[in-house]
């Protein structure tokens, strides 16, 4: 019985540290860039590109194709409803919305396993002020983007389609905001 009550305690423990931010090293947590980023740029230079080649229902049962979002910086965060962490967040990223739409950011949330139904209630009580797409049964966007060890999973992409970075778990504000704002500072590529 001992047993089974230290390895509930490991995996708790286990689990609050994929969640929490800590500048403790974690082999799970994906910084926010691997290399530096070319000079005149806040992405890495071997960014690879993202793809945006998804469609899907919004809560509202309106498609939303994310290629849509070319030309934006765009946060990508995979979430739930029932992740703690996620709620967290989902403040900041109506925040960023607010304040960085105007620059060019795009914040869109996916619920990785609710059904519209539900997503329309939570999305009304959070005051989300952002698309929020319905994930359930879309394992391919999930598998693009992934591997998804845990929730929250947060994507941001440059306005050039290139993943810039990628956070799991629960990312300070801060460390969101600073990525932001350099992005949405770059200039727009021209329009061809």
């Amino acid at each position: 019985m001992r047993i089974r009550w230290a390895l509930a305690a490991v995996a708790a423990l286990s689990l609050a540290f994929l969640t929490l931010h800590t500048d403790l090293p974690n082999p799970f947590r994906l910084r926010a860039s691997t290399t530096a980023p070319a000079a005149g740029s806040a992405c890495p230079a071997n960014a690879k590109p993202a793809n945006l080649n998804y469609t899907l229902q919004d809560m509202n049962g309106k498609s939303v194709r994310l290629s849509s979002f070319k030309g934006k910086v765009v946060l990508l965060d995979f979430w739930a409803t029932w992740c703690a962490p996620c709620k967290i967040e989902i403040p900041w990223f109506e925040e960023f919305q607010s304040t960085y739409g105007k620059q060019g950011l795009q914040v869109v949330g996916v619920s990785v396993d609710d059904s519209a139904d539900k997503l329309q209630g939570y999305a009304r009580v959070m005051k989300m002020n952002y698309p929020v797409l319905v994930g359930l049964q879309h394992d391919d966007l999930q598998d693009t983007y992934g591997p998804m060890v845990g929730l929250p999973t947060s994507v941001i992409i440059s306005r050039d389609g290139k993943v810039c970075s990628k956070h799991m778990g629960l990312t300070g504000k801060d460390k969101f905001e600073v990525e932001i704002k350099a992005l949405v500072a770059d200039e727009p590529p021209p329009v061809l």
